[in-house]
């Protein structure tokens, strides 16, 4: 899913439910971006706020209704029936004025979900070389053998296994996997990454599933 709000801490409140209720979010802050991440990642919806730099959020509804026809729903302070009205004739699917109740918009993206077919999101099986991981039924594999992991490491591992290659610092494992514990620090990653590395891991001291980027963080190998 994408955010798109020039409001840093709305912004992340909003992703923060978004991926409570299991969704992978990216945030923007400007229009520009907003219609580049959503040319190249494709979200299935996407939290658009109208007032925003560089290309306001009805210009983006209007291109990106024009190129596709991806969920949107529109947040702003713009709260007229006027405003709502020109959001809807443009292409929005949903309009919600500022404040938002988080709550509310989360049951207004299940909503929307459904009635647009997305609602059961990407493959829940992720598959890296003999490594298998199945989000739906909470599965992993290592070369056909079944592995147990708690929540958390299973958390991390499907973080990483999502997006292969990419470095997630400690910060966003926490953030995406922890979402609103207290007290967690770095060293508590690292203290279930040494222990998921031992149940996947033909050898946990070369590590060819999970690897660590010396002063970054950790990523999935892509092979």
């Amino acid at each position: 899913m994408l955010v798109a709000d020039d409001d840093p801490k709305h912004a992340q409140l909003i992703r923060l439910y978004l991926e409570k209720e299991g969704h992978q979010v990216i945030t923007v802050g400007d229009g520009r971006s907003a219609l580049e991440v959503a040319r190249a990642r494709k979200p299935d919806l996407v939290v658009l706020d109208v007032m925003m730099p560089l290309v306001d959020g009805l210009d983006v509804c209007r291109i990106l209704r024009a190129e596709s026809s991806v969920a949107i729903i529109m947040v702003t302070a713009r709260s007229s029936e006027n405003d709502m009205l020109l959001g809807l004739d443009i292409g929005a699917d949903d309009y919600l004025p500022k404040p938002v109740s988080p709550r509310e918009l989360t049951a207004r993206v299940r909503a929307l979900l459904r009635r647009t077919g997305a609602a059961d999101g990407p493959s829940s099986i992720l598959r890296v070389g003999d490594l298998e991981v199945d989000a739906g039924r909470f599965e992993v594999r290592v070369r056909g053998e079944a592995v147990t992991l708690t929540a958390k490491e299973f958390g991390i591992l499907e973080l990483l296994a999502r997006e292969p290659g990419r470095v997630f610092t400690r910060g966003q494992i926490i953030d995406k996997t922890f979402g609103f514990e207290h007290d967690v620090s770095a060293r508590t990653v690292d203290a279930h990454v040494v222990n998921l590395r031992r149940k996947i891991e033909a050898d946990p001291a070369e590590p060819r599933y999970v690897q660590t980027v010396y002063g970054r963080g950790y990523r999935m190998a892509e092979q």
